[in-house]
């Protein structure tokens, strides 16, 4: 999958994640990086923003970040095993966790 196929798969579950209320950063590794911007009315997704300020970043493989959007990995697996490191806002970080799962 590529990064605009992430993307695409990610504002297909627009609904659910904007009910987040808040920014996180997807720190893809030596890959990209993904702002996802729900602390307005709509998501907002820019690839390799300016800069990179959000409430958490969260700091992952391309692959899994995938995984995450399609459902194939649950967010608290990733986390527990490691696959997943979070900066920032731990509070954000189990939000998203919970809309991701639904």
């Amino acid at each position: 999958m590529t990064i605009d196929e992430i993307i695409e798969a990610a504002q297909t579950r627009e609904n659910d994640l904007k009910l987040l209320n808040h920014t996180v950063l997807f720190d893809l590794e030596d890959d990209d990086k993904i702002l996802m911007d729900a602390s307005g009315d709509d998501l907002k997704i820019t690839l390799n923003p300016p800069n990179d300020d959000a409430e958490t970043t969260l700091i992952l493989s391309k692959e899994n970040m995938e995984k995450l959007i399609t459902g194939e990995l649950s967010p608290m697996v990733a986390f527990t095993m490691g696959k997943v490191k979070v900066l920032g806002s731990k509070g954000v970080a189990l939000k998203l966790s919970g809309l991701l799962e639904s």
